[in-house]
């Protein structure tokens, strides 16, 4: 008996002292990677951010596993990409548990993720990477990031955010590198067991927010406190607190760095909270991650990649049309508000053609045999973003990208 309770205090003692992200401490290790930092350039002929736009960003995840069970399922991933999209579209069931008083602040991102379905060499993939190493476990010093030190190499960064998953040493649950870091090490890092919200997570941290939380860093948030005693993190709807908040904090947790009654936000994501106290981002912190896809900005190259696209899973990167001698087809305007119309000439007949408009994640939200020249297509019902429109004929299947605008 003596033997059992030393056990379970020992197993509850290494729980409750997980740290919950290592970010802090890779960054002083690296200093290449700066928050805020913007070192990539975007090319030249990269569009800029449409107002209300759903941001969509494709997701490789890497699975390095050396125990059976460190090789987490499909559900496990899915169900960590489900958290994700609730968290940063704040349509999480416990968005509800936000203070009142911190309500106001609370934000949808308008930030989405998808599996990718095309990889880097326009081949058909499931966005899921599984892959036996004979490392037990990986420090946080980015070795699982290169196959030549038992992890899997990086897909391209200006397309997909590479998320490895792996045994991580230690208390460390997750780490990620910030803006302007190199290519071949940008992503995310999550412990096996903390991946997702089902299959081998372990509570307090089965609601998938280390990701969530990682995430944020990788589009440039810090902690709130600024990992310095009564810091800041530079997001004005953020107030300050003296450190980080674990466990489940009751509200209000005032400290002597607190401006009101109100206290800490420790159920912001940014915080160390544990997953089912941890509920919001603010205004601030949105308007700071969705500056990063603006022209100019270190991921505005995601704004363009089209690899969830899941209407080209199996025919790799979408094509380039273009008609230099004779124009075939026409499908405007672009940009495109209320409507999208698409025409032929008397050589290119469309009767019997099958139209589809897609969403950049691969959702279809029209198809349409056409009867006539000539086919008008209400798009008011559909968010800003970018969309992809798809002719299929018999012998010839053309494809077209547009962005909708919002309605000013």
């Amino acid at each position: 008996m003596k033997y059992i309770i030393t056990l379970i205090a020992l197993i509850c003692g290494i729980q409750a002292s997980a740290q919950r992200c290592g970010t802090t401490e890779y960054t002083l290790n690296n200093t290449v990677a700066q928050f805020g930092g913007n070192k990539v350039a975007s090319p030249a002929d990269g569009r800029d951010t449409i107002t209300d736009e759903v941001i969509v960003i494709p997701v490789v995840v890497h699975v390095l596993y050396n125990k059976s069970i460190e090789n987490i399922s499909d559900a496990q991933i899915l169900s960590q990409i489900e958290a994700l999209n609730q968290d940063y579209r704040r349509t999480n069931k416990d968005a509800a548990n936000t203070p009142l008083p911190f309500r106001k602040a609370a934000a949808d991102t308008r930030i989405v993720f998808c599996l990718a379905k095309v990889d880097p060499q326009g081949r058909p993939t499931t966005g899921i990477v599984r892959k036996f190493t004979k490392e037990p476990t990986f420090l946080a010093d980015d070795a699982m990031k290169f196959s030549s030190r038992g992890g899997d190499d990086a897909w391209d960064a200006t397309k997909y955010l590479n998320i490895w998953v792996c045994n991580l040493f230690g208390r460390t649950l997750g780490y990620a590198v910030l803006p302007g870091s190199p290519a071949n090490k940008d992503g995310v890092v999550i412990k096996y067991n903390v991946f997702g919200t089902t299959g081998t997570v372990t509570a307090p941290y089965n609601k998938g927010r280390t990701a969530t939380h990682e995430i944020g860093h990788w589009l440039g948030l810090r902690h709130l406190w600024g990992d310095a005693v009564c810091g800041d993190d530079g997001i004005a709807d953020t107030p300050p607190q003296q450190t980080s908040n674990s466990h489940c904090t009751t509200f209000p947790h005032v400290s002597a760095c607190s401006v009101n009654e109100h206290g800490d936000m420790f159920m912001n994501f940014m915080d160390f909270s544990d997953d089912a106290c941890m509920n919001m981002f603010t205004y601030g912190q949105k308007t700071a991650m969705r500056s990063l896809f603006a022209k100019g900005g270190s991921k505005n190259s995601f704004l363009n990649a089209n690899v969830c696209d899941s209407s080209n899973a199996v025919a790799g990167p979408l094509p380039e049309i273009t008609e230099p001698e004779e124009i075939l087809l026409s499908v405007y305007p672009n940009p495109f508000v209320n409507e999208i119309i698409v025409t032929g000439n008397n050589s290119m007949p469309l009767s019997g053609k099958k139209v589809k408009v897609f969403g950049a994640t691969g959702k279809l939200f029209y198809s349409q045999v056409m009867t006539t020249q000539k086919l008008n297509i209400r798009t008011d019902h559909l968010p800003a973003g970018m969309y992809l429109i798809r002719v299929e004929g018999e012998s010839k299947t053309m494809v077209y990208k547009l962005i909708k605008q919002s309605k000013k």
